[in-house]
């Protein structure tokens, strides 16, 4: 099983990527977004991220696309990501983001099933 890695944009940026079913969050490098209002939350929690602890006090909703296919989505903006199979990560994208636009991974062969940004009709209950 691999993962899976693509490069979308993020505010207009190119970004790379991982699409991450283990992630609940979606995560995003603070220097992408220039310009997005990030808020402060409430109250912050802590996250195992990349095998370190980061404490989560910020979000924002970030416009982004997948091969040519907007979505918005709340993201956790975070000074870095770290690398995985040999590439620096930009983003991470979590179960949250995939859930909401229907994106289905197919790891065995990396592919991504975009029909539901395709579509973009949805039933909300």
């Amino acid at each position: 099983m691999g993962r899976i890695l693509k490069q979308i944009e993020i505010e207009g940026r190119p970004a790379t990527a991982l699409f991450d079913t283990g992630a609940y969050q979606s995560y995003v490098r603070r220097e992408l977004l220039a310009g997005v209002p990030i808020r402060a939350l409430p109250q912050p929690y802590h996250v195992g991220l990349g095998g370190r602890d980061v404490e989560v006090r910020e979000s924002c909703v970030v416009i982004g696309s997948i091969e040519g296919l907007s979505f918005n989505a709340e993201f956790v903006p975070v000074d870095e990501l770290g690398r995985a199979d040999g590439h620096d990560l930009d983003a991470i994208i979590g179960v949250l983001v995939m859930e909401k636009w229907e994106i289905k991974l197919d790891p065995k062969s990396g592919a991504l099933d975009l029909e539901g940004l395709r579509r973009r009709e949805f039933t909300e209950f």
